[in-house]
């Protein structure tokens, strides 16, 4: 995830003496250091950086926990998906489309098997209706995901920046819930059979 330190090292001959303060930056350096490293140039003059969160409740990971402090691609791929999201309901909204159905019918009480059933049900995705290879199977899920009213996007950079290619260890995907909008990104970087 992110830069690492002999790049920075390499491309910034002057870091060492700017962390030891034996030499300051000019305002150009600094805006330089800013873009490579996808920081606001007002972070670089705090004490100390910033505790960010990740704004959504829950996203998928490869086996465990999110990570502690998310990397600029992960919260700048999240904040693109809800601006996409907030407008495709505006849209909605002006257009007169009506809720989603699925949206809200389940919770953390039925149990997992349950849950999937409804799911499978909803996606018309029946064990017997997946096609023959896993590129199929992932082709249908997706077209059933949109006929039903859902958002999906899939990416393995932030937005269109191929400089910025999305860690699959750090983050599979995540949904977005609305009613109108209902958002699912999932890493393009993953190996697509995941």
């Amino acid at each position: 995830m992110g830069i690492e330190a002999g790049d920075l090292d390499r491309r910034f001959r002057s870091l060492a003496g700017w962390e030891s303060g034996e030499a300051s930056p000019t305002l150009k350096q600094l805006e330089s250091f800013a873009r490579a490293t996808h920081t606001p140039i007002g972070f670089l003059f705090l004490d100390e950086p910033p505790d960010e969160r990740v704004p959504i409740p829950d996203y998928r990971t490869m086996g465990g926990p999110g990570v502690g402090r998310p990397s600029a691609d992960l919260l700048d791929t999240i904040f693109l998906c809800q601006l996409r999201q907030e407008w495709y309901r505006d849209f909605a909204l002006v257009t007169g489309q009506g809720g989603v159905g699925f949206v809200g019918t389940l919770d953390a009480s039925p149990p997992v098997q349950e849950a999937a059933d409804n799911i499978r049900t909803t996606l018309r995705f029946g064990i017997d209706e997946r096609g023959q290879s896993w590129s199929e199977a992932l082709t249908l899920l997706v077209d059933r995901a949109e006929e039903a009213g859902a958002l999906v996007m899939t990416s393995g950079v932030v937005g269109s920046n191929t400089h910025r290619e999305l860690d699959p260890h750090e983050f599979r995907g995540f949904a977005l819930v609305d009613s109108l909008a209902p958002l699912i990104f999932v890493n393009g970087a993953d190996i697509k059979a995941a």
